[in-house]
């Protein structure tokens, strides 16, 4: 289904697809079976611009609506979404939690080199006993003349071994959740460290690592906010995580269509392309409004960010639905290329792959839905 874009919207996207097909479609494959960092890739995306987001130019940023973002996040998937998840932490998780919640010295430092991709950043929340209850973790911040100590672990953290920067929720007041921090911690700090996480299902060439805080020293100046608003920093993080999320899994849906429609008009049975046999057209059919649902849904929520309205619940159910309709439409997928489709000759199985995570990181499913139906009943399923 196609939508009225305006003219800067229609630009964004096309020189999206454009650098997609030209630059990181070819290699998708292949970095995908060595687990290969796209290093170079990003320094392009970098050097386009494509890392500004919705940055005000002011920062260095390219000054992006969100419906823009979500454009450029949708056609960067669709050729492999391991490049869009650096994309995607690099603006959602880090830019953005600055924008808001940074002091002007913070913006002024560290924005203009997240947009140039002259450092990369990670957000440092999941931990080894804490994901979905946020407010669990143990990562513990001791006050300091003139700073703070941190001692902790996180893991499952997209960008964490390759990252300059690193947003980390910590506790500062011990059994006290209320008292929870966002600390800006540069990772060349001596006590940090990373270890790559391997053997993953999906994402493969995007690198996740666990941070090991041991005894880091940071600045007051290091504090992202005030004492207290840790778990407010991570919760708009992950509102706008949500969101450039969909827009990567509407990628992978779309991709899926496109790859199925080509497919079944070239492969023949019984006489005929496979495209005419009904049972192949209803998956089809299910993919196509799969993909409506999510596009509306996803526009829905980057108009209200957009106009700077709440929009938690319009974000949760667009995450929630981008991510299953993903894995349904790559699932299909599969099924429509049959044997071929269990093999990486076609990209449809690593589309499956890249796309079950979605309903797993940044909120399961499971958590959208209980943010949704608390929306629904005025009654919070957890604490």
């Amino acid at each position: 289904m196609d939508f009225e874009l305006n003219e800067t919207q229609r630009l964004i996207r096309q020189q999206a697809a454009d650098f997609a097909a030209r630059r990181v479609a070819p290699g998708a494959r292949q970095r995908d079976i060595d687990g290969n960092y796209p290093a170079e890739i990003i320094r392009e995306m970098g050097a386009l611009g494509m890392f500004g987001g919705v940055v005000p130019e002011a920062y260095g940023g390219a000054g992006l609506d969100y419906i823009s973002f979500a454009l450029l996040c949708e056609e960067i998937s669709k050729a492999d979404s391991s490049v869009r998840t650096v994309l995607s932490v690099q603006i959602s998780l880090v830019a953005t939690p600055i924008l808001k919640f940074g002091s002007e010295a913070q913006k002024q430092k560290y924005l203009p080199r997240l947009c140039k991709v002259e450092w990369i950043g990670c957000f440092g929340l999941t931990e080894p006993d804490a994901g979905s209850d946020v407010q669990q973790i143990k990562t513990f911040a001791q006050k300091t003349p003139g700073g703070w100590r941190l001692n902790g672990r996180k893991i499952w953290i997209s960008n964490g071994g390759i990252a300059q920067l690193a947003i980390v929720i910590a506790q500062t007041e011990r059994g006290n959740p209320r008292k929870m921090a966002a600390f800006l911690v540069e990772t060349s700090a001596p006590g940090f460290s990373s270890r790559d996480i391997h053997g993953k299902l999906g994402l493969r060439a995007s690198n996740t690592a666990e941070l090991i805080l041991d005894g880091v020293e940071v600045p007051d100046s290091a504090l992202l906010g005030e004492v207290g608003q840790g778990f407010a920093v991570a919760m708009a993080a992950l509102d706008n995580g949500r969101y450039s999320v969909a827009a990567g899994c509407l990628g992978i849906a779309q991709g899926s269509l496109e790859a199925s429609v080509a497919y079944a008009k070239e492969r023949h049975t019984f006489g005929k392309p496979i495209a005419a046999h009904q049972m192949v057209q209803d998956m089809i059919a299910r993919m196509v409004v799969d993909i409506d649902a999510s596009r509306l849904l996803l526009c829905r929520a980057g108009e209200l960010k957009n106009q700077g309205k709440p929009n938690t619940l319009e974000t949760c159910v667009a995450k929630y639905y981008c991510s299953e309709a993903a894995v349904r439409c790559a699932n299909d997928a599969i099924q429509i290329h049959g044997g071929m489709g269990y093999s990486n000759e076609y990209p449809v199985e690593r589309y499956l792959r890249d796309a079950r995570v979605a309903t797993i990181y940044e909120g399961t499913s499971q958590i959208q839905k209980l943010i949704i139906g608390g929306f629904a009943t005025g009654i919070r399923a957890f604490a």
